[in-house]
Order: C-alpha cells, then structure tokens, then sequence
C-alpha cells in the first residue's frame, strides 16, 4: 500500500469551483453596496440642501402666507445638485382670540427637488417657526 500525500484532480476542480462561486457572490454583494451608498449620498446631499434652505426662509422676517416660493439649485453652492426647490408658509395653529401681538404656529413647507439620470427625485421637510401676529397680519386675515 502506498501512502501519497496531496490532493487528486477532481478535489482541485471542486475546491476552485466552490471558491470561483464564493468570489462571484461577494463581488455581486459589493456591487449592490457600493450602488446603494451612491444613491444615499444623493439623498443626503438633498437633505442638506433642503436644511440649508429652509434655515435661510425661517430666517427672514416676514414670508409671504399661502404663495408658492420657488427658484433653482445652483450647482455650484448646492451640493453639485441641478434641480430647484418650492416653499409654502401656512398658519398651523391658531388660538381662538386672533388679535395684535398674539403668538401663532405656522409651517413652513419646503420640497427639493433634482434629477438623478432620467429620474426626478425630490426629498421635502417641514419646519415651524412662531409668529408674533402684526395688526397689518390681522386686517389682512391670517386665516383664509
């Protein structure tokens, strides 16, 4: 009886095989991964944009109540994003005695929008701010 050490030909063809077909199912994983983490990047991207832009309308003083705000991206300052924004302010709570110096809640509304290839994406988020209410507010009527 010899004793030979090693492996026979058939045991490196399945060994290879079972490593080729390891190899393949990881890469396909990363793939995935790496696609995924593009497409989170643009969603962040606009999330900060949209962040951005909603500090800078809650930050000015008087907005115009239930009028579409609206305007472009610029690449260049914007997260490299070519799209555009839209913007509503709308009173959000009201108390029942509406009179000068009172306080009211209103919501801001602001969506994001970009192009992604062929597809549109957008990303919205809402913010509230307070309001001291101005007899001009009042005449005007704040509720519609």
């Amino acid at each position: 009886m010899k004793n030979e050490r090693g492996f026979t030909l058939l045991e490196m063809l399945v060994a290879t095989t079972l490593m080729a077909i390891a190899v393949v199912g990881l890469l396909s994983a990363l793939s995935s991964s790496l696609r995924n983490a593009a497409r989170l990047t643009d969603h962040d991207r606009a999330a900060l944009v949209a962040r951005r832009k909603v500090d800078e309308l809650l930050l000015q003083a008087r907005l115009p109540r239930y009028q579409v705000m609206e305007g472009p991206l610029m690449p260049a300052t914007d997260a490299g994003l070519t799209g555009g924004w839209r913007a509503r302010l709308e009173p959000f709570e009201v108390p029942p005695n509406l009179g000068p110096g009172n306080a009211i809640l209103e919501r801001l509304e602001c969506e994001i929008w970009w192009q992604e290839g062929s597809q549109r994406r957008s990303y919205k988020l809402d913010a509230y701010k307070t309001t001291v209410l101005r007899t001009e507010d009042v005449l005007a009527g704040v509720l519609r």
